[in-house]
């Protein structure tokens, strides 16, 4: 006989606290888990902090059992998803849950009754409130750490969601690529990226300070859209968005791994955003930021031997016009520099070819699968 599942929809401080803290137990003795900063996901989930709220609505959801925490999920519309894309959708993410199938499934009809009362038609996940958010339930790599953007789970997840009556709505792949010394790297890239630049006189920006970044940025943002935004998962980002993403993040960025190529006429065409890799840095720290836990995060930023690829944009005018070899002929050049000997991309969907073509020129694997699932309700 299968024990009661009490539900308790998240309210208080404490409860978001509790929310964010149960894959601290879950994934207590897995090595391959890399805890999130704490602070980071309750700024992104509460509606107090979070401007997302403007266009969403959720609801976040414990489950007990026996009066100790068993599962979380969170209930999630986009209203421009419903509205402009025509999406009647109610989305769930922060799904995690011990091995009981009577769990999962409360959980998830927590989720599907949140989104019957807005009148949504299909349910879908895992995702967050929008693109910038960690998504897609890993279905193969399981002995591989997630990165600072991307999710871990459980082998049993899919197994579980299958059983439940979820059919595959979108898969993604995921790439770890080997840096060689400049002088090994395809010369045709070199050649290629030189030639490139000649032909559509373009100019590459490198920058120092962060501060020499933040005139680009809304422009990155724009071109986000513009390349985009005919995948099937994409959701515009707000300008309210924007502002939230730069106020939180841009102090993690590192100058040095932000490519950008303008045209003649000085319009930002393409962009490349990577970072050093924090997966031991954030193990070290354990989700808590303290004054000694930064400096694991700075020296991850300083000294670091793997990096993570995290945006890159190109202006559809510019696509399928080789532009990408600039960018990887210069990352080549400063991974060298920084003694970066592989790197890992973020996840792509599995239709999205011209990205994946870019990694045929050097020794590559594919480590990673991952999917979101969906049936209506």
């Amino acid at each position: 006989m299968n024990q009661k599942i009490d539900i308790k929809k998240v309210s208080s401080q404490r409860d978001y606290q509790t929310f964010v803290e149960f894959p601290f137990t879950l994934y207590r003795d897995n090595p391959f888990w890399v805890p999130p900063l704490v602070k980071d996901e309750i700024e992104t989930l509460d509606p107090q902090l979070n401007p997302v709220y403007q266009n969403a609505t959720a609801s976040l959801f414990l489950a007990y059992k026996n009066g100790e925490v068993v599962g979380r999920v969170a209930a999630i519309i986009n209203w421009i998803e419903v509205k402009e894309i025509k999406k009647n959708k109610v989305r769930f993410g922060w799904f995690d849950f011990i091995d009981d199938t009577n769990v999962s499934k409360t959980l998830l009809e927590a989720v599907i009754s949140f989104g019957k009362k807005h009148k949504m038609e299909t349910i879908e996940g895992p995702v967050g409130f929008s693109n910038l958010d960690k998504a897609g339930l890993l279905i193969e790599g399981f002995n591989e750490p997630n990165t600072i953007i991307t999710l871990y789970n459980f082998p049993y997840y899919s197994k579980h969601l299958e059983k439940l009556g979820f059919n595959v709505a979108a898969k993604w792949v995921e790439y770890e690529i080997k840096i060689d010394d400049f002088e090994s790297s395809p010369e045709r890239v070199k050649r290629f990226s030189k030639l490139i630049m000649d032909k559509y006189e373009l100019t590459l920006l490198n920058f120092k300070k962060r501060k020499d970044i933040i005139p680009y940025v809304d422009q990155m943002f724009e071109l986000l859209d513009k390349t985009y935004n005919q995948l099937q998962t994409y959701v515009p980002i707000q300008d309210y968005q924007i502002e939230n993403y730069k106020k939180r993040f841009l102090k993690f960025v590192n100058p040095d791994y932000i490519k950008c190529i303008i045209d003649k006429e000085g319009k930002l065409i393409c962009f490349s955003i990577t970072m050093p890799s924090f997966t031991e840095a954030l193990k070290k720290i354990n989700g808590k930021i303290t004054i000694l836990n930064t400096y694991h995060l700075l020296k991850a930023m300083r000294k670091n031997n793997r990096a993570s690829f995290y945006l890159i944009g190109v202006h559809p005018d510019y696509q399928n016009k080789g532009i990408t070899a600039i960018i990887f002929n210069e990352m080549q050049k400063l991974f060298n520099k920084k003694q970066i000997i592989s790197v890992e991309t973020n996840p792509e969907l599995e239709e999205n070819t011209a990205i994946q073509k870019l990694w045929k020129n050097y020794e590559h694997r594919l480590h990673k699968r991952r999917a979101t699932f969906n049936k209506s309700i």
